[in-house]
């Protein structure tokens, strides 16, 4: 009788400490070190704001406690704010530092996905990247050509071909979606482009940073001066060898390595 009573106490214990345990890990009981609570949305602005600066890596998910947040600033007035500042300093920096030479090998790249043509309709309909890729339901949707254009990417666009800049566009995009990808882009207001580089079966082998960055090299190689990048994903503006110049636009859905 004793030793039962023993043991229930054990367990209770054991229970209640667990108890606790549990409700100090719940995100809205947590506190900064110097004791200042965090509320769900400080948590989920700095989970965003770190996927930006690069500190938060290789996410296969966004977390679920911000699945809804993501939602909400990805279709947001400050999404847009966000994005289009961006896209301003990509025109100072033309307007300021390219001593364009106009011979033919002045060039800009930009990505596709989430650059150009944005995947949040997609993404809506996927817990705004609460939940694993599916590359063939993606894929599924963008054989559909019914991405719409981000219209501050657009005006860039426009600005640089303007500028007389060949415009080239790399995408992590597989080259079976090239007859879908250019329909895309050409009913969206997307045109002039120099060329449209995808993802053939060898070039799937390597990873994307790996993958641009030899595409980089083959155009540097045959003369083009790439003045700037404009991408969404690290992969697409890292690696040797480097553009003059390269930008990001923000996107918290996904992470490409």
């Amino acid at each position: 009788m004793g030793r039962n009573l023993c043991l229930f106490f054990c367990f209770l214990c054991f229970y209640v400490t667990l108890t606790v345990a549990e409700s100090e890990w719940n995100i809205l009981n947590q506190r900064t070190k110097n004791g200042m609570k965090i509320s769900l949305k400080n948590y989920c602005e700095s989970w965003r704001m770190n996927v930006e600066l690069h500190n938060i890596r290789e996410f296969q998910v966004v977390p679920e406690e911000c699945i809804a947040y993501v939602g909400k600033y990805v279709t947001s007035s400050q999404y847009k704010v966000d994005s289009e500042r961006a896209i301003e300093e990509c025109i100072v920096y033309l307007s300021t530092s390219c001593n364009l030479k106009k011979d033919g090998r002045d060039a800009w790249i930009f990505d596709v996905d989430d650059t150009l043509l944005s995947t949040v309709p997609y993404y809506k309909g996927h817990h705004f990247g609460g939940e694993n890729m599916n590359l063939t339901a993606l894929e599924d949707w963008m054989s559909q050509g019914k991405a719409p254009a981000l219209e501050h990417s657009l005006k860039l666009f426009n600005e640089i071909k303007a500028r007389g800049l060949h415009i080239i566009l790399v995408s992590s995009r597989r080259e079976h979606l090239r007859e879908a990808t250019i329909t895309n882009l050409l009913h969206v207001g997307f045109s002039g482009w120099r060329s449209l580089i995808l993802r053939d079966p060898h070039d799937e082998l390597k990873g994307v940073q790996d993958y641009k960055a030899d595409v980089r090299k083959q155009l540097m190689g045959d003369g083009y001066r790439i003045w700037g990048i404009l991408g969404d994903q690290y992969s697409s503006i890292e690696g040797l060898p480097r553009a003059k110049r390269t930008f990001k636009l923000p996107n918290p859905l996904y992470y490409v390595s």
